[in-house]
């Protein structure tokens, strides 16, 4: 049998969807509810609005301060979800190691369809021409990762509903 997750990481580039289905499915299961954009440096979105890709180094003190999120989750027994593009295999492994807890589902999505949902989006600090840098940068998940992938064609909904059976994950009272 599995162990449900405590904490489950929506993962995607921009524009696939995270936020809205992260939110979703925090709602649904009354968990916590972390946005990663939340946790960028005012750097990290200064060079995001002006068109600039982000390096290794640009995300390293994001993606430990999502890890320290995930960590205040399991320390106080508050299971969670999260946004995060995740889209190298070394920053998954950072934000899962050592946390067995940890599901990461992936959203994943054509380039034109991601492409029209950031031209109509208003009032985010990302910069839709990044979105072929992130897709470049974006690793596949390996078969050892264990983590699902599902396409952005179905409904919020529909994809909220898919991973809480995939996780086997349980509201909380």
């Amino acid at each position: 049998m599995t162990v449900p997750p405590q904490i489950i990481l929506i993962a995607g580039v921009s524009g696939s969807g995270k936020t809205t289905v992260g939110t979703l499915l925090a709602e649904r299961l009354n968990w916590d509810y972390a946005e990663a954009d939340t946790f960028h440096s005012p750097a990290n979105i200064a060079k995001m609005s002006e068109g600039h890709p982000l390096t290794d180094e640009d995300r390293l003190p994001w993606l430990n301060a999502i890890a320290a999120w995930m960590d205040d989750r399991l320390k106080t027994g508050r299971p969670g979800v999260v946004t995060c593009s995740a889209l190298k295999h070394s920053y998954r492994k950072l934000l899962t190691n050592g946390r067995p807890e940890v599901q990461i589902i992936l959203l994943t999505g054509d380039r034109e369809t991601l492409e029209s949902r950031l031209k109509s989006r208003t009032g985010h600090f990302f910069n839709p021409t990044l979105l072929d840098t992130q897709l470049a940068t974006l690793e596949p998940p390996t078969s050892t990762e264990n983590i699902p992938t599902l396409p952005i064609t179905k409904t919020p909904e529909e994809l909220a509903t898919q991973i809480i059976k995939a996780t086997s994950a349980q509201p909380r009272p």
